[in-house]
């Protein structure tokens, strides 16, 4: 729980007065602060808009020096985006907070899935240009491959940087359609369905 052994340290929130007063926290945070309990023990409920306001502000604080915090805390601030929100698919959703869904509503992913299987689109998430949904063959699982960059569109009709980035990345080879690569040196085949314009239809 802790670097020293004690097993009582490890999860206390701190404040550097020096920086801030106390009086500048959130009711929640001081709660956590005046109880010693770490924020991994949270006093909001798990999903609350409180429990994200709450790892959001711990955040802030703890990025400009004001708050210190041990352990698990540490893990969650450094490592993680809890607290914050993102795009995905047209809708504001919370990173790095798993969700459980119910079995209708996997099945309704499923089903979504398959229809679009092996065709390619934009992807709104914004981590990459496309996405396109592939049956795994090892586990018989429909999965989500995200490939391609805004930067690569405007060379589909470059000859020459076609033929640079099929060599780079060795496309003649790439044949596993659950990886990225495959689905990047076939980027021009799908060009009319992803709006792209391009008559080109082998690889880069």
């Amino acid at each position: 729980m802790c670097d020293c052994g004690c097993n009582k340290c490890g999860g206390k929130v701190t404040l550097n007065e020096s920086l801030a007063p106390k009086e500048i926290l959130s009711e929640g945070l001081k709660y956590h602060m005046d109880n010693d309990m770490p924020l991994t023990e949270h006093v909001y409920r798990a999903g609350s808009q409180k429990y994200f306001d709450l790892w959001a502000e711990a955040r802030a604080l703890y990025t400009r020096g004001i708050l210190e915090v041990k352990g698990d805390d540490l893990e969650v601030l450094t490592e993680t985006d809890l607290g914050h929100y993102g795009m995905f698919e047209g809708k504001k959703v919370p990173l790095d907070f798993p969700i459980e869904l119910d079995e209708a509503e996997v099945e309704a992913i499923y089903e979504e899935a398959k229809k679009k299987l092996n065709k390619p689109m934009r992807d709104s998430s914004g981590g990459k240009a496309y996405k396109v949904y592939v049956k795994d063959p090892k586990t018989k699982k429909v999965k989500t491959v995200r490939f391609g960059s805004g930067g690569l569109r405007a060379k589909i009709n470059d000859k020459k940087a076609r033929n640079a980035f099929a060599k780079r990345h060795n496309c003649a080879q790439k044949k596993d359609k659950t990886k990225a690569s495959y689905w990047s040196c076939r980027l021009p085949r799908y060009a009319k369905l992803l709006g792209l314009k391009s008559n080109f239809s082998g690889f880069w």
